[in-house]
Protein backbone atom coordinates (compact mmCIF):
# COMPACT_ATOMS: atom_id res chain seq x y z
CA UNK A 1 0.00 0.00 0.00
CA UNK A 2 1.55 3.28 -1.08
CA UNK A 3 0.81 6.79 0.12
CA UNK A 4 2.43 9.80 -1.52
CA UNK A 5 3.17 12.99 0.40
CA UNK A 6 2.45 16.26 -1.44
CA UNK A 7 5.36 17.16 -3.69
CA UNK A 8 4.70 20.89 -3.69
CA UNK A 9 5.35 23.15 -0.71
CA UNK A 10 2.18 24.97 0.19
CA UNK A 11 4.23 27.77 1.72
CA UNK A 12 5.57 28.60 -1.73
CA UNK A 13 2.03 29.46 -2.80
CA UNK A 14 1.45 32.03 -0.08
CA UNK A 15 1.33 35.69 -1.09
CA UNK A 16 0.51 38.99 0.55
CA UNK A 17 -0.61 42.03 -1.47
CA UNK A 18 -0.33 45.12 0.73
CA UNK A 19 -1.36 48.76 0.59
CA UNK A 20 -0.14 50.60 3.67
CA UNK A 21 1.05 53.98 4.86
CA UNK A 22 4.49 52.81 3.71
CA UNK A 23 3.70 52.69 0.00
CA UNK A 24 0.69 54.91 -0.76
CA UNK A 25 -0.85 58.07 0.77
CA UNK A 26 -3.22 57.21 3.60
CA UNK A 27 -6.13 58.97 1.91
CA UNK A 28 -5.76 56.56 -1.04
CA UNK A 29 -6.12 53.42 1.09
CA UNK A 30 -9.86 54.04 1.29
CA UNK A 31 -10.29 53.03 -2.35
CA UNK A 32 -9.67 49.42 -1.25
CA UNK A 33 -12.18 49.45 1.60
CA UNK A 34 -14.99 46.87 1.45
CA UNK A 35 -18.11 47.03 3.62
CA UNK A 36 -18.64 43.92 5.75
CA UNK A 37 -21.95 43.22 4.03
CA UNK A 38 -20.14 42.84 0.69
CA UNK A 39 -17.51 40.37 1.88
CA UNK A 40 -19.26 37.19 0.77
CA UNK A 41 -20.23 38.34 -2.73
CA UNK A 42 -17.00 40.21 -3.50
CA UNK A 43 -14.51 37.73 -2.09
CA UNK A 44 -16.14 34.48 -3.19
CA UNK A 45 -16.13 35.89 -6.72
CA UNK A 46 -12.44 36.75 -6.47
CA UNK A 47 -11.57 33.26 -5.22
CA UNK A 48 -13.47 31.59 -8.05
CA UNK A 49 -12.34 33.83 -10.91
CA UNK A 50 -8.69 34.18 -9.86
CA UNK A 51 -8.11 30.52 -8.94
CA UNK A 52 -7.34 31.36 -5.31
CA UNK A 53 -7.45 28.55 -2.77
CA UNK A 54 -7.41 30.64 0.43
CA UNK A 55 -8.22 34.31 0.98
CA UNK A 56 -7.98 36.76 3.87
CA UNK A 57 -8.81 40.48 3.81
CA UNK A 58 -7.36 42.83 6.42
CA UNK A 59 -8.56 46.43 6.47
CA UNK A 60 -7.61 49.07 9.07
CA UNK A 61 -7.40 52.85 9.07
CA UNK A 62 -3.91 52.76 7.56
CA UNK A 63 -3.65 49.49 5.65
CA UNK A 64 -5.47 47.08 3.38
CA UNK A 65 -3.89 43.68 2.82
CA UNK A 66 -4.81 40.52 0.94
CA UNK A 67 -3.33 37.22 2.12
CA UNK A 68 -3.87 34.50 -0.46
CA UNK A 69 -2.72 31.07 -1.56
CA UNK A 70 -2.78 30.26 -5.24
CA UNK A 71 -1.21 27.87 -7.74
CA UNK A 72 -0.38 30.86 -9.95
CA UNK A 73 2.47 33.32 -9.68
CA UNK A 74 1.39 36.76 -8.53
CA UNK A 75 2.69 38.76 -11.47
CA UNK A 76 1.39 41.80 -13.36
CA UNK A 77 -1.12 39.76 -15.37
CA UNK A 78 -2.48 38.14 -12.20
CA UNK A 79 -2.74 41.49 -10.42
CA UNK A 80 -4.62 43.06 -13.34
CA UNK A 81 -7.15 40.25 -13.27
CA UNK A 82 -7.31 40.28 -9.47
CA UNK A 83 -8.13 44.00 -9.19
CA UNK A 84 -10.65 43.85 -12.03
CA UNK A 85 -12.48 41.21 -9.99
CA UNK A 86 -11.96 43.02 -6.69
CA UNK A 87 -13.09 46.41 -7.96
CA UNK A 88 -15.52 46.02 -10.86
CA UNK A 89 -16.20 49.75 -10.43
CA UNK A 90 -12.48 50.60 -10.77
CA UNK A 91 -11.45 52.64 -13.78
CA UNK A 92 -8.52 51.51 -15.92
CA UNK A 93 -6.29 54.10 -14.22
CA UNK A 94 -7.34 52.87 -10.75
CA UNK A 95 -6.51 49.28 -11.71
CA UNK A 96 -3.13 50.38 -13.03
CA UNK A 97 -2.55 52.31 -9.80
CA UNK A 98 -3.33 49.24 -7.70
CA UNK A 99 -1.06 47.01 -9.80
CA UNK A 100 1.77 49.53 -9.68
CA UNK A 101 1.58 50.44 -5.99
CA UNK A 102 0.79 47.11 -4.34
CA UNK A 103 3.61 45.61 -2.27
CA UNK A 104 3.98 41.89 -3.00
CA UNK A 105 5.39 39.51 -0.40
CA UNK A 106 5.96 35.86 -1.24
CA UNK A 107 6.72 32.69 0.72
CA UNK A 108 8.80 33.37 3.85
CA UNK A 109 8.64 37.12 3.20
CA UNK A 110 4.84 36.98 3.32
CA UNK A 111 4.98 35.22 6.69
CA UNK A 112 7.56 37.66 8.00
CA UNK A 113 5.45 40.61 6.87
CA UNK A 114 2.34 39.14 8.50
CA UNK A 115 4.20 38.63 11.79
CA UNK A 116 5.55 42.20 11.64
CA UNK A 117 2.04 43.54 11.01
CA UNK A 118 0.51 41.58 13.90
CA UNK A 119 3.39 42.62 16.17
CA UNK A 120 2.76 46.27 15.23
CA UNK A 121 6.34 46.95 14.16
CA UNK A 122 5.02 47.71 10.66
CA UNK A 123 2.23 49.91 12.06
CA UNK A 124 1.76 53.63 11.60
CA UNK A 125 2.52 53.90 15.31
CA UNK A 126 4.95 51.18 16.38
CA UNK A 127 3.70 49.36 19.45
CA UNK A 128 -0.04 49.99 19.04
CA UNK A 129 -1.88 46.94 20.29
CA UNK A 130 -5.12 47.36 18.33
CA UNK A 131 -3.65 45.60 15.30
CA UNK A 132 -3.55 42.17 16.96
CA UNK A 133 -7.32 42.33 17.48
CA UNK A 134 -7.82 43.58 13.93
CA UNK A 135 -5.80 40.67 12.53
CA UNK A 136 -7.79 38.18 14.61
CA UNK A 137 -11.11 39.74 13.58
CA UNK A 138 -10.10 39.75 9.90
CA UNK A 139 -9.42 36.02 10.13
CA UNK A 140 -12.66 35.31 11.99
CA UNK A 141 -14.73 37.12 9.34
CA UNK A 142 -13.08 35.36 6.41
CA UNK A 143 -13.05 32.00 8.15
CA UNK A 144 -16.78 32.29 8.86
CA UNK A 145 -17.31 32.72 5.11
CA UNK A 146 -15.10 29.66 4.43
CA UNK A 147 -12.59 31.80 2.53
CA UNK A 148 -9.57 30.57 4.49
CA UNK A 149 -7.89 27.19 4.87
CA UNK A 150 -5.13 25.40 6.76
CA UNK A 151 -2.22 27.54 5.56
CA UNK A 152 -3.80 30.84 6.56
CA UNK A 153 -5.19 29.33 9.78
CA UNK A 154 -1.73 28.28 10.93
CA UNK A 155 -0.16 31.53 9.72
CA UNK A 156 -2.64 33.71 11.64
CA UNK A 157 -2.42 31.57 14.77
CA UNK A 158 1.37 31.84 14.76
CA UNK A 159 1.20 35.56 13.97
CA UNK A 160 -0.89 36.16 17.08
CA UNK A 161 1.46 34.03 19.21
CA UNK A 162 4.38 36.04 17.83
CA UNK A 163 2.71 39.37 18.55
CA UNK A 164 1.96 38.41 22.15
CA UNK A 165 5.57 37.42 22.71
CA UNK A 166 6.82 40.67 21.18
CA UNK A 167 4.51 42.72 23.43
CA UNK A 168 5.52 40.69 26.50
CA UNK A 169 9.27 40.39 26.03
CA UNK A 170 10.19 43.78 24.58
CA UNK A 171 9.47 47.38 25.50
CA UNK A 172 8.12 48.24 22.07
CA UNK A 173 4.60 48.55 23.48
CA UNK A 174 5.36 49.64 27.05
CA UNK A 175 4.07 53.11 26.30
CA UNK A 176 1.64 52.47 23.43
CA UNK A 177 0.77 55.53 21.40
CA UNK A 178 -2.05 54.46 19.11
CA UNK A 179 -3.86 56.69 16.66
CA UNK A 180 -6.72 56.93 19.15
CA UNK A 181 -4.49 57.85 22.09
CA UNK A 182 -2.70 60.43 19.95
CA UNK A 183 -6.05 61.90 18.96
CA UNK A 184 -7.15 61.98 22.59
CA UNK A 185 -3.94 63.69 23.68
CA UNK A 186 -4.47 66.36 21.04
CA UNK A 187 -8.03 66.79 22.25
CA UNK A 188 -6.95 67.31 25.88
CA UNK A 189 -4.25 69.74 24.77
CA UNK A 190 -7.06 71.82 23.25
CA UNK A 191 -8.26 72.59 26.83
CA UNK A 192 -11.72 71.17 26.24
CA UNK A 193 -13.97 71.61 29.29
CA UNK A 194 -15.70 68.60 30.83
CA UNK A 195 -19.00 70.28 30.00
CA UNK A 196 -18.20 70.16 26.28
CA UNK A 197 -20.84 68.77 23.93
CA UNK A 198 -19.68 65.84 21.79
CA UNK A 199 -21.01 64.49 18.53
CA UNK A 200 -19.68 61.02 17.74
CA UNK A 201 -20.27 59.68 14.24
CA UNK A 202 -19.72 55.94 13.96
CA UNK A 203 -19.92 53.30 16.69
CA UNK A 204 -17.20 50.92 15.58
CA UNK A 205 -14.06 49.71 17.31
CA UNK A 206 -12.12 52.97 16.95
CA UNK A 207 -14.81 55.22 18.42
CA UNK A 208 -15.54 52.64 21.11
CA UNK A 209 -11.88 52.82 22.13
CA UNK A 210 -12.01 56.62 22.03
CA UNK A 211 -15.06 56.46 24.31
CA UNK A 212 -12.99 54.71 26.98
CA UNK A 213 -10.58 57.66 27.03
CA UNK A 214 -13.42 60.17 27.13
CA UNK A 215 -15.09 58.43 30.09
CA UNK A 216 -11.86 58.63 32.08
CA UNK A 217 -11.81 62.41 31.61
CA UNK A 218 -15.40 62.76 32.86
CA UNK A 219 -16.89 64.29 29.74
CA UNK A 220 -20.65 63.87 29.97
CA UNK A 221 -22.63 65.19 26.98
CA UNK A 222 -22.67 62.87 23.98
CA UNK A 223 -24.77 62.35 20.87
CA UNK A 224 -23.87 59.16 19.00
CA UNK A 225 -24.86 58.68 15.35
CA UNK A 226 -24.51 55.41 13.48
CA UNK A 227 -25.98 53.68 10.46
CA UNK A 228 -27.06 50.78 12.68
CA UNK A 229 -29.07 52.32 15.50
CA UNK A 230 -28.55 49.40 17.89
CA UNK A 231 -24.78 49.94 17.76
CA UNK A 232 -25.26 53.66 18.38
CA UNK A 233 -27.42 52.80 21.39
CA UNK A 234 -24.78 50.46 22.76
CA UNK A 235 -22.01 53.07 22.57
CA UNK A 236 -24.31 55.84 23.82
CA UNK A 237 -25.22 53.75 26.87
CA UNK A 238 -21.52 53.41 27.74
CA UNK A 239 -21.17 57.20 27.54
CA UNK A 240 -24.53 57.96 29.19
CA UNK A 241 -25.44 59.82 25.99
CA UNK A 242 -28.17 59.78 23.36
CA UNK A 243 -28.26 57.59 20.25
CA UNK A 244 -29.47 58.56 16.79
CA UNK A 245 -29.64 56.97 13.37
CA UNK A 246 -27.05 58.45 11.00
CA UNK A 247 -29.84 59.85 8.82
CA UNK A 248 -30.78 62.22 11.68
CA UNK A 249 -27.39 63.95 11.70
CA UNK A 250 -28.41 66.63 9.19
CA UNK A 251 -31.33 67.65 11.42
CA UNK A 252 -29.50 67.69 14.76
CA UNK A 253 -29.86 71.13 16.39
CA UNK A 254 -28.30 70.72 19.86
CA UNK A 255 -24.91 72.12 18.81
CA UNK A 256 -21.51 70.71 19.69
CA UNK A 257 -17.96 71.59 20.74
CA UNK A 258 -16.18 68.42 19.59
CA UNK A 259 -17.02 66.20 16.61
CA UNK A 260 -15.36 62.79 16.43
CA UNK A 261 -15.95 60.69 13.32
CA UNK A 262 -14.80 57.27 12.22
CA UNK A 263 -16.94 55.21 9.84
CA UNK A 264 -16.38 52.82 6.98
CA UNK A 265 -18.03 55.14 4.48
CA UNK A 266 -16.44 55.59 1.08
CA UNK A 267 -17.57 59.23 0.76
CA UNK A 268 -17.94 62.24 3.04
CA UNK A 269 -20.49 61.88 5.85
CA UNK A 270 -20.36 65.50 7.02
CA UNK A 271 -20.66 67.87 4.07
CA UNK A 272 -20.28 71.63 4.35
CA UNK A 273 -24.07 71.97 4.32
CA UNK A 274 -24.54 69.45 7.13
CA UNK A 275 -21.76 71.08 9.14
CA UNK A 276 -23.37 74.52 8.80
CA UNK A 277 -26.64 73.06 10.02
CA UNK A 278 -24.88 71.46 13.00
CA UNK A 279 -23.24 74.66 14.25
CA UNK A 280 -26.21 76.94 13.56
CA UNK A 281 -25.33 80.45 14.75
CA UNK A 282 -22.40 79.36 16.95
CA UNK A 283 -19.10 81.07 16.14
CA UNK A 284 -16.66 79.51 18.61
CA UNK A 285 -13.90 77.24 17.35
CA UNK A 286 -14.84 73.57 17.12
CA UNK A 287 -12.54 70.59 17.45
CA UNK A 288 -12.92 67.94 14.74
CA UNK A 289 -11.25 64.55 15.00
CA UNK A 290 -11.62 62.59 11.76
CA UNK A 291 -10.16 59.09 12.06
CA UNK A 292 -11.62 57.73 8.83
CA UNK A 293 -9.92 56.79 5.59
CA UNK A 294 -11.12 58.36 3.38
CA UNK A 295 -12.13 61.33 5.52
CA UNK A 296 -15.68 61.51 6.82
CA UNK A 297 -15.49 65.31 6.97
CA UNK A 298 -15.64 67.18 3.65
CA UNK A 299 -12.47 69.23 2.94
CA UNK A 300 -14.56 72.42 2.62
CA UNK A 301 -15.30 72.25 6.36
CA UNK A 302 -11.64 72.58 7.25
CA UNK A 303 -11.18 75.48 4.84
CA UNK A 304 -14.35 77.51 5.37
CA UNK A 305 -15.08 77.14 9.10
CA UNK A 306 -13.39 77.96 12.40
CA UNK A 307 -12.12 74.50 13.37
CA UNK A 308 -9.16 72.74 14.88
CA UNK A 309 -8.92 69.78 12.53
CA UNK A 310 -7.19 66.56 13.61
CA UNK A 311 -7.02 63.70 11.12
CA UNK A 312 -4.97 60.61 10.34
CA UNK A 313 -2.45 62.53 8.24
CA UNK A 314 -1.76 64.96 11.08
CA UNK A 315 -1.51 62.17 13.62
CA UNK A 316 1.00 60.36 11.44
CA UNK A 317 3.32 63.36 11.60
CA UNK A 318 2.98 63.35 15.39
CA UNK A 319 3.53 59.61 15.55
CA UNK A 320 6.79 59.87 13.63
CA UNK A 321 8.27 61.84 16.51
CA UNK A 322 7.64 58.92 18.84
CA UNK A 323 9.29 56.27 16.69
CA UNK A 324 12.93 56.94 17.57
CA UNK A 325 12.63 55.60 21.12
CA UNK A 326 10.56 52.60 20.07
CA UNK A 327 12.96 51.69 17.26
CA UNK A 328 15.58 50.84 19.86
CA UNK A 329 13.51 47.73 20.58
CA UNK A 330 13.06 46.67 16.96
CA UNK A 331 16.13 44.44 16.85
CA UNK A 332 14.68 42.37 19.70
CA UNK A 333 11.34 42.21 17.91
CA UNK A 334 13.00 40.95 14.73
CA UNK A 335 14.85 38.24 16.68
CA UNK A 336 11.57 36.97 18.09
CA UNK A 337 9.94 37.07 14.66
CA UNK A 338 12.76 35.07 13.07
CA UNK A 339 12.39 32.42 15.77
CA UNK A 340 8.64 32.28 15.21
CA UNK A 341 9.07 31.96 11.45
CA UNK A 342 11.21 28.87 12.05
CA UNK A 343 8.50 27.51 14.38
CA UNK A 344 5.85 28.20 11.75
CA UNK A 345 7.76 26.16 9.18
CA UNK A 346 7.90 23.18 11.54
CA UNK A 347 4.23 23.46 12.46
CA UNK A 348 3.28 23.80 8.80
CA UNK A 349 5.33 20.79 7.73
CA UNK A 350 3.92 18.69 10.54
CA UNK A 351 0.39 19.63 9.52
CA UNK A 352 1.21 18.68 5.93
CA UNK A 353 2.22 15.20 7.13
CA UNK A 354 -0.99 14.86 9.12
CA UNK A 355 -3.10 15.84 6.13
CA UNK A 356 -1.18 13.54 3.80
CA UNK A 357 -1.60 10.57 6.15
CA UNK A 358 -5.12 11.23 7.39
CA UNK A 359 -6.47 8.29 5.35
CA UNK A 360 -3.94 5.79 6.74
CA UNK A 361 -6.00 4.72 9.81
CA UNK A 362 -9.03 3.89 7.65
CA UNK A 363 -6.89 1.90 5.23
CA UNK A 364 -5.23 -0.04 8.05
CA UNK A 365 -8.66 -0.81 9.49
CA UNK A 366 -9.80 -1.96 6.07
CA UNK A 367 -6.82 -4.34 5.74
CA UNK A 368 -7.45 -5.78 9.23
CA UNK A 369 -11.14 -6.38 8.54
CA UNK A 370 -10.32 -7.95 5.18
CA UNK A 371 -7.88 -10.34 6.86
CA UNK A 372 -10.41 -11.35 9.51
CA UNK A 373 -13.48 -11.67 7.32
CA UNK A 374 -12.01 -12.88 4.02
CA UNK A 375 -8.35 -13.95 3.81
CA UNK A 376 -8.19 -15.91 7.10
CA UNK A 377 -11.90 -16.33 7.74
CA UNK A 378 -11.85 -20.15 7.58
CA UNK A 379 -8.80 -20.40 9.83
CA UNK A 380 -10.39 -18.13 12.41
CA UNK A 381 -13.62 -20.18 12.40
CA UNK A 382 -11.63 -23.10 13.82
CA UNK A 383 -10.46 -21.14 16.82
CA UNK A 384 -12.24 -21.22 20.16
CA UNK A 385 -13.66 -18.01 21.65
CA UNK A 386 -10.66 -17.40 23.92
CA UNK A 387 -8.24 -17.67 21.00
CA UNK A 388 -10.40 -15.35 18.91
CA UNK A 389 -10.37 -12.78 21.74
CA UNK A 390 -6.57 -12.95 22.01
CA UNK A 391 -6.24 -12.61 18.22
CA UNK A 392 -8.50 -9.53 18.26
CA UNK A 393 -6.36 -7.93 21.01
CA UNK A 394 -3.19 -8.65 19.08
CA UNK A 395 -4.59 -7.16 15.86
CA UNK A 396 -5.87 -4.07 17.68
CA UNK A 397 -2.43 -3.56 19.23
CA UNK A 398 -0.64 -4.00 15.91
CA UNK A 399 -3.20 -1.75 14.20
CA UNK A 400 -2.54 1.10 16.62
CA UNK A 401 1.23 0.71 16.33
CA UNK A 402 1.00 0.46 12.56
CA UNK A 403 -0.71 3.83 12.52
CA UNK A 404 1.33 5.70 15.14
CA UNK A 405 4.83 4.52 14.27
CA UNK A 406 4.77 5.46 10.55
CA UNK A 407 3.15 8.78 11.47
CA UNK A 408 5.93 9.52 13.95
CA UNK A 409 8.65 8.46 11.50
CA UNK A 410 7.12 10.54 8.69
CA UNK A 411 7.03 13.62 10.92
CA UNK A 412 10.65 13.10 11.94
CA UNK A 413 11.69 12.79 8.30
CA UNK A 414 9.74 15.90 7.28
CA UNK A 415 11.00 17.96 10.22
CA UNK A 416 14.63 16.92 9.82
Amino acid sequence: MKFALPKEKTLNKLYCIAFTHNNIPIDQIGMFHVDDAQYAVRFEKIKAQCNIQEFLFLSTCNRVEFLITTQQGVNEAFLNHFFKCFGPHFSASEINYAVEKGLIFEDDKAIKHLFEVASSIDSLVVGEREIITQVRNAYDKCHALKLTGEVIRIAIKQAIVTAKEVYTNTQVANKPVSIVSLAYRNLIESSIKTSARFIIVGAGQTNTLMAKFLKKHAFGTFAVFNRTLSNAEKLASELNGKAYHLSELANYKEGFDVLISCTGATENIVTAEIYQSLIGEEKNQKVIIDLSVPNDIAPEVKVNFNVKFIDIQFLQSVANKNLAERKKELHLCHQIIEEKIAEFKLIHKERQVELAMKHVPAKVKEITENALKTVFAKDIEGLDEEAKAVLTKVLNFVEKKYISVPMKLAKEIMLD
